[in-house]
């Protein structure tokens, strides 16, 4: 009765798959998201900053060197999803940002 393989919630397509699948392949959508110098990133990936932003719908600037950790990818090749303290549902240029 024992299963001993690991499925995995694939939310593009909202099927379990077994983990051995999910792994071995890229992206499920197939989109690279690279930062300002080419390093590929990842989900959960923590990047820096590499100038400052200006964040709309508040009078609040992120400075050049922050530390955003855990990042999510949204499946476009230019913007990836993060939280920082004070700004709910923060989307990122990846062309701004350094992994670090």
């Amino acid at each position: 009765m024992g299963l001993s393989e690991e499925y995995v919630y694939d939310e593009a397509t909202g099927e379990w798959v077994p983990a051995g699948e999910v792994s071995a392949t890229a992206p499920a959508d197939g989109v690279e998201v690279r930062d300002a110098v080419g390093n590929l990133l990842a989900d959960g990936d923590a990047v820096t900053l590499i100038k400052d932003l200006k964040v709309k719908g508040t009078s609040q600037t992120l400075k050049r060197g922050t530390a955003i950790k855990s990042i999510r990818l949204t499946g476009d090749p230019q913007e990836i999803d993060c939280r920082f303290d004070g700004i709910k549902g923060l989307v990122l240029r990846a062309e701004f940002v350094k992994k670090r």
